[in-house]
């Protein structure tokens, strides 16, 4: 066994005093508002960045990617994000619109899977999204080439500065390239760690007539 493979087994997950219950009988048939009620228990367990997540695409050849990004919102319409149009994830989406969220929150021993189909919403709700986040995220965006080979640490600096400058000057610059998207659930699925390993899950799936079923997994 080499020294790293070894320094993976001195690590431990939920190191914590008690681990939340959940009881599957007493969730909502919709679960909606179960997502919520347990992203602000994780935020209020102490969970640094609870609205981040992953989100799994996959390319033309059909190789899968994964990054790290924010929820900009959940209701019921389904989970919103934002990009570039022109971004890595946002061509992946537009040759093949299925996607996958994930939610990691190891204050409490949790996380919900979310899979679906991804739609880009209006021109102008991506725009009032962008310019309801902070300068930075503004400048951000403006400064563009998400994903694109950087020639240089310098020629990101120079871009980033003129964006900054811009976006400071005028808090309503359109980026037209800038989309929220909405993943439409098919599945969601609620995992609650436990100690022993008896870790409860929880899928709700979505029917033909646009119900939800309900169903144990085994952990």
């Amino acid at each position: 066994m080499d020294d790293f493979t070894e320094f993976l087994h001195t690590l431990r997950v939920w190191d914590l005093p008690e681990l939340p219950e959940f009881d599957p009988d007493t969730a909502p048939a919709d679960p909606l508002p179960l997502f919520q009620e347990w992203l602000r228990s994780a935020a209020a367990a102490g969970q640094p960045e609870p609205h981040t997540m992953t989100l799994a695409t996959v390319d033309a050849a059909g190789r899968p990617d994964v990054r790290t990004l924010m929820l900009h919102g959940a209701d019921a319409r389904g989970w919103h994000f934002a990009s570039h149009s022109g971004s890595a994830k946002g061509r992946q989406l537009a040759g093949c619109p299925e996607a996958a969220l994930g939610f990691y929150w190891a204050a409490q021993a949790r996380q919900v899977r979310v899979r679906g189909t991804v739609t880009a919403a209006p021109a102008a709700e991506g725009q009032a999204d962008l310019h309801a986040r902070s300068t930075g995220a503004l400048a951000a965006a403006l400064t563009g080439r998400m994903s694109e080979v950087l020639g240089s640490l310098g020629e990101l600096e120079e871009a980033s500065a003129a964006a900054w400058e811009r976006a400071q000057a005028d808090p309503a610059a359109p980026v037209t390239s800038w989309t929220r998207y909405v993943l439409d659930p098919a599945e969601v699925e609620f995992f609650q760690g436990d100690a022993r390993r008896r870790h409860v899950r929880l899928r709700y799936r979505r029917t033909e007539s646009r119900d939800w079923a309900r169903e144990l997994l085994w952990p």
